[in-house]
């Protein structure tokens, strides 16, 4: 009967397999053998969707899935293999969990209810813009799509974890991509001009790239201010390393700029703080001096750029194109925002403006950016608990290191879209993730020599 059931079963698939084969064309098959293969692995152990996840975040290519239209952004949605990736593991992550119900679907974390606000202003804003006419149905979907696939990292990684060794093992693997794309970045540089993330396509994102650098090799250093372990120190500091020239060499002054605050917040965490502080001042102060020519030309380039249309002057201080460009778009969204003051004009429905704070303002209303607040000031009390409640070292490092590099993105949001992004998103939300759960492991790690030891008392007086 089993072999019967099997013949008619492998005489199916290879049916259902000749007919794709004739009404697809071998990309679009390989696409889907490839989707079927990850579904199943993730499916079987979620851990290993995640590493593939993980992987993808910075070494996958992009691909441009139509044009918007109407009144958004007036370029192509950029999709990107992690997007497709985190669609499919996502699908098995929740298929697992329909399975084994006893595994839950969202655990409840500190962070729920603001992401429930948050996501509930994005879709609310965006369905309205939709009725009136403001935001093209397609567009608007998939923008919005992108916005939320960062908390479904965040509950995988939630829901996942189970013990210390697997944080370990992902902050492993994060740095490891880390790693690989700055050494990708630093065969950039002698080719000129600005470096960008790998597989950009044409046109690079120099300060996503410079974004992500940042908040990584913060985290890197945090850890590597607290760890005891000398091993895991001096693969730290190459990492560090290797990441500080194509991060100089993206050429991004929101960057540059989140830098500066996210040192110093580092510093401030550190045990000799005052003597750290003071050397990342001096550094600072003498950088002009030390810093690569090409640095000290992007960053004057503000101010000595020559004159063009479009300039915004202050004083006797001419900013160049770039600069006045934000400038004038956070003038113009602060001045449309009250013609839709609560919920917005909708996801993609105001024209491009980019930075982040005026966009969720006009994207999202009063209400949106009172909910996005919510969520980064959220986010913000569990690393401050952290940090006063963790005794672990590993543990510490994490989140003095996250702690920083949080307060660089709010400062590279500045200039940039930086909390929507994917390439920085994607790996800052598997570390919010690892912030809520470190609590937990913690408590475990110091009951396991208790159990241990009532175990051995047990057997003892037993004997």
């Amino acid at each position: 009967m089993r072999a019967l059931v099997a013949t008619i079963f492998f005489l199916l698939v290879a049916l259902l397999t000749g007919y794709f084969i004739t009404q697809y064309t071998p990309t679009t098959m390989l696409m889907g053998v490839l989707a079927l293969t990850i579904f199943t692995i993730s499916f079987i152990n979620i851990e290993w969707g995640l590493y593939i996840l993980i992987f993808s975040m910075l070494l996958s290519p992009e691909i441009m899935a139509g044009e918007t239209a109407g009144a958004s952004l007036g370029r192509g949605v950029t999709l990107r293999l992690e997007d497709f990736l985190l669609v499919v593991i996502g699908l098995s992550w929740l298929a697992r969990n329909a399975v084994k119900k006893e595994l839950g679907l969202f655990l409840k974390t500190p962070l729920n209810k603001a992401i429930l606000f948050y996501a509930l202003a994005c879709i609310l804003s965006t369905g309205l813009g939709v009725m009136t006419g403001r935001v093209e149905l397609k567009t608007g979907s998939l923008y919005v799509l992108k916005y939320l696939e960062y908390f479904i990292v965040f509950f995988m990684m939630v829901n996942h974890v189970r013990n210390t060794e697997q944080i370990k093992r992902f902050v492993f693997c994060l740095f490891l991509t880390c790693f690989i794309a700055s050494i990708i970045g630093i065969f950039q540089i002698p080719g000129g001009g600005r470096v960008s993330a790998p597989f950009e396509g044409e046109i690079g994102e120099p300060n996503t790239f410079g974004g992500y650098l940042l908040f990584i090799g913060v985290v890197a250093a945090g850890l590597l201010a607290k760890t005891e372990d000398s091993k895991t120190k001096q693969i730290l500091a190459v990492l560090i390393l290797c990441i500080i020239p194509p991060f100089l060499f993206t050429q991004s002054r929101s960057s540059y700029l989140a830098i500066i605050p996210a040192l110093m917040v580092l510093g401030f965490m550190a045990d000799r703080r005052i003597i750290i502080l003071g050397v990342l001042v001096l550094a600072i102060l003498i950088s002009p001096l030390l810093l690569p020519e090409a640095v000290r030309n992007r960053v004057m380039y503000t101010f000595n750029q020559p004159e063009e249309k479009g300039q915004i002057q202050i004083g006797n201080i001419r900013l160049d194109t770039s600069t006045s460009a934000r400038l004038v778009s956070f003038k113009e969204a602060l001045q449309d925002w009250p013609k839709h003051p609560l919920l917005g004009y909708g996801v993609t429905g105001y024209q491009f403006v980019d930075a982040q704070f005026p966009r969720v303002l006009t994207e999202t209303g009063l209400l949106g950016l009172i909910a996005f607040i919510y969520l980064l000031f959220s986010i913000f009390k569990i690393t401050l608990h952290n940090l006063k409640e963790l005794k672990t070292p590993y543990f510490q490092g994490l989140s003095i290191g996250f702690l920083a590099g949080f307060v660089g993105l709010i400062v590279h949001a500045i200039g940039a879209n930086t909390f929507i992004i994917v390439r920085i998103m994607e790996p800052f939300w598997f570390f919010a993730g690892i912030m809520v759960v470190m609590p937990e492991m913690e408590r475990q790690q110091e009951e396991q020599p208790q159990t241990m030891a009532l175990t051995g008392k047990a057997l003892a007086s037993g004997s």
